[in-house]
């Protein structure tokens, strides 16, 4: 199917009848290149250059978590916001190129061996099996996948929950059900080589929200006696540092992005940029709903609830919506490269043969979003007990160990830079992630954020059929439509009176006036 590339990394500079490094075959092989076919299939389908990785990673970073941080600034207070932000954004980043640098590191070596890649995706785990051995593979498997599992999850209850601000005839649990069905399509998806036009459009997407969201508070201005009192408890401020921490977080697909590039090694400093993007949209957006609507975020995880209903507002609902299936893609992807490879399918050329074969994979996670509809705090639970460790811990300490030995640092494919301090500087930074996320991530996090997610499992209870939705008017506001009521005078039915008419008529009467 030509998503997946070929051996070669060590020579860029390979004669044009070679595959060149990270060379997609099927575009090495094209013969009929200048198509006006092959044109707009290249220009939408087959992308594998670095601005490809950037919309990549910028997109799959974002996604619906730039509705829940407005809720965390109001766990965490504006500036604690602002700086965990940039804090955990830097941190991702850093931990980010150590990937990079791994999977660079284990395909050089595994090529030195002659092996050849050309029907076969490399992940993470692989990555960690090549370097460390099974052991730390079993490890990063378990948390990869669990994490890609209520990662996907996610994107269900939020399409679910943002959908309602449109339509609210159907309950949440209702629209989960069909928006599993809408994005069970990706299984059609190859890989990543073939999300070119889809994280564009993704980011272009997150991009209007963000500022529709920032824009929309300014002008709408500060409610009737807004407060700010966050941060006010341990256990919100600690969730609210774990959104923030999952945000930055979103790098669980890098090995497979980077894979799916022309030239994977010029990758390291993809990710550093595309947050530095995603922070012009995130700071401004949250930051200004937190700033209109104060104290009212604790109970509204998704800030859209809170903004008017208007067609800037639905447009936004709606891109979201689009950009959320995209990232469903983004999370499930590699976890449809697992069952293939698990199952025997993973070099099988044929594209409804792996579709079908992937549909096992849709169904647990259409499941859990039904038991767990729990939209802002289930971010922090999946931050601070899968992301702190898939995307932060292992890391950090694959490279420290993957690197101890001298033999190892003169034989690495990519030494780290002068400005971190070489290897020196290298192993305290990592160290100094390894120890703040174990500590602050999962341990003060994970008590913190599992503490407010049982609490709504009590408070709302599993399967609840609509989450933080508006209550319905009290039984004894609700009467039939064709009661006679003296309301103007005379007999016969109400035309529609409201409850706060009702009920001033109603004390008037008891009054004996």
């Amino acid at each position: 199917m030509g998503e997946v590339a070929t051996g070669g990394l060590a020579d860029e500079k390979a004669a044009p009848e070679t595959v060149g490094v990270g060379r997609y075959v099927e575009m090495e092989q094209d013969g009929d290149a200048n198509t006006v076919k092959s044109r707009l299939s290249g220009l939408l389908w087959h992308g594998g250059s670095a601005y490809d990785a950037w919309f990549s990673c910028a997109s799959n970073q974002v996604a619906q978590v730039l509705l829940t941080l407005p809720y965390s600034f109001s766990q965490l207070g504006m500036l604690s916001g602002i700086l965990f932000q940039l804090f955990y954004g830097l941190m991702g980043s850093w931990t980010a190129y150590l990937i990079s640098i791994l999977y660079v590191e284990y395909r050089t070596r595994k090529e030195r061996e002659k092996a050849d890649f050309r029907n076969h995706v490399i992940q993470w785990f692989e990555v960690l099996d090549g370097l460390l051995g099974r052991h730390w593979r079993n490890v990063g498997l378990a948390f990869n996948c669990t994490f890609l599992l209520f990662g996907s999850v996610i994107q269900l209850i939020a399409c679910a929950s943002n959908i309602y601000y449109i339509n609210d005839k159907l309950d949440k649990r209702t629209w989960t059900y069909i928006f599993g069905a809408c994005c069970a399509t990706t299984v059609f998806i190859p890989s990543f080589h073939n999300y070119r036009i889809w994280s564009f459009l993704g980011l272009v997407m997150t991009t209007y929200t963000a500022w529709y969201l920032a824009i929309a508070s300014l002008i709408h201005g500060q409610v009737d006696g807004v407060k700010h009192s966050g941060p006010t408890k341990m256990v919100l401020y600690f969730t609210g540092a774990t959104n923030i921490l999952y945000t930055f977080g979103g790098h669980a697909v890098t090995v497979e992005i980077m894979h799916a590039m022309w030239r994977p090694q010029k990758f390291k400093a993809i990710y550093l940029l595309a947050t530095l993007y995603v922070l012009t949209l995130t700071l401004p957006s949250a930051a200004s709903v937190y700033w209109a609507f104060g104290d009212a975020l604790l109970t509204h995880s998704n800030a859209l609830a809170l903004l008017p209903r208007t067609a800037w507002r639905d447009a936004a609902v709606v891109l979201m919506l689009v950009h959320q299936f995209i990232t469903f893609g983004f999370a499930c992807t590699p976890l449809y490269f697992v069952w293939e490879k698990l199952i025997g399918l993973h070099d099988c050329r044929s594209l409804c043969k792996r579709a079908a074969a992937r549909l096992p994979v849709v169904v647990p996670i259409w499941f859990l979003a039904i038991v767990f509809p729990f939209f802002g705090p289930i971010n922090s639970a999946v931050g601070s007990l899968l992301v702190s460790f898939t995307v932060y811990i292992i890391p950090a300490l694959a490279h420290m160990i993957t690197f101890r030995s001298a033999n190892a640092r003169e034989n690495a494919v990519e030494p780290p830079p002068r400005f971190v301090g070489r290897w020196t500087g290298t192993f305290i930074i990592n160290a100094f992630v390894v120890a703040w996320v174990l500590v602050v991530g999962f341990g003060f996090g994970g008590w913190a954020s599992m503490t407010n997610f049982i609490h709504q499992i009590d408070t709302f209870g599993l399967f609840t059929k609509c989450y933080q939705c508006p209550p319905p008017p009290p039984a004894s506001l609700q009467f039939p439509s064709n009661i006679t009521m003296p309301f103007n005078g005379t007999a016969g039915p109400a035309p529609a009176p409201s409850p706060a008419h009702f009920l001033h008529h109603h004390r008037h009467h008891s009054h004996g006036l």
